[in-house]
Order: C-alpha cells, then structure tokens, then sequence
C-alpha cells in the first residue's frame, strides 16, 4: 500500500514540477516574446512593409546575400513559420536552397531574437541553464549560435543550391 502511496506523489510531483516550469514561463518568456513581437512588428510599420520588401528582393541577386540576409531578416521579421514566405522573392531554382537556409535558422536566431521561434526556446533555455549554471555568459552563447548560425545557412544554401540543379537536370 505504501507503494502506491509513494507512486502516486511522485506522479504528482511529476504535474506540480510542470506547473512551476508554466509559472515561470508565464511570468518571464512569455511576456518577453510578446513585447519583442510587437517591437519587430512595429518597426516593420515604421519602416514601411515595401521597403522591408526591397530590401528583401536585393538580397535574391547575389548568393551570399540570398542565403545569408535573406533568411536572417525573414526569421528576424516574420518569424516562423511565415518566414518562409519570403522565398517569393526567390527564383524558383533557389527556392529549396533558400527554404533549407531559412529552416536552419530558426534555432540559432533565438538566444539573441527569441520572439522568432517560440518553438525552440526549449531547447534553446535547457542549453541556456547548463551555461548559467556553469557561470558563463548567455550573451556570448547568443552571439555564437548567431554567428555559426549565419554560417551554417549559407553552406547549405550553396549545398543545397547545387544539388537541386543537379537532380533538374537528370530530368
């Protein structure tokens, strides 16, 4: 009987761990997101959504910057999964080169911009509290994931680019 006892508070424990995990989201992520999602937003108001878009279709014309700014602004401003739509500025040769960019992206972008991906903050703050508990510095991670972020895309941009063009052209 004291088994079952013993399972059952433990099962509940279980629950009550969760909750203050939801509490501390509520009271500390959560508010963050927004208030950047609404900043981002904003600035994408002030700056005016066709100049956003400019920019966006100057970026298509060379590689480093298709796979480079153009997924980095996509995530940053819109987010995912509505990043991927500004693969319309892409031709559609590039289109998967670029989707694979932007796909890559969504994790690296958190540390600095976390309102882009909710989705992997999780992953991103179990990293984050082993380095905190370690007394190293958030900020340094955040840059580093950004940095071999932006890095990582365009390899695969330019990968990915080239072994599309191959398989067209087995057709």
């Amino acid at each position: 009987m004291e088994a079952i006892a013993t399972l059952a508070n433990g099962f509940m424990d279980l629950f009550r761990a969760g909750s203050e995990t939801f509490v501390a989201w509520v009271t500390g992520i959560i508010p963050l997101v927004v208030i950047m999602m609404t900043a981002v937003n904003s600035l994408i108001k002030l700056i005016g959504e066709d100049r956003v878009n400019g920019v966006a279709e100057f970026a298509t014309k060379y590689t480093v910057t298709r796979y480079t700014i153009l997924p980095v602004l996509a995530v940053i401003f819109l987010c995912n999964p509505m990043c991927y739509t500004f693969g319309r500025f892409v031709e559609e040769k590039n289109k998967p080169a670029f989707y694979d960019a932007a796909v890559s992206f969504v994790h690296p972008v958190t540390g600095l911009f976390p309102h882009a991906n909710g989705g992997e903050l999780f992953v991103y703050m179990g990293i984050a509290a082993g380095i905190t508990e370690l007394g190293l510095s958030l900020g340094d991670l955040a840059v580093r994931y950004f940095i071999v972020g932006v890095i990582v895309i365009l390899i695969r941009g330019i990968v990915t680019d080239r072994i599309f063009a191959h398989m067209s052209s087995k057709k």
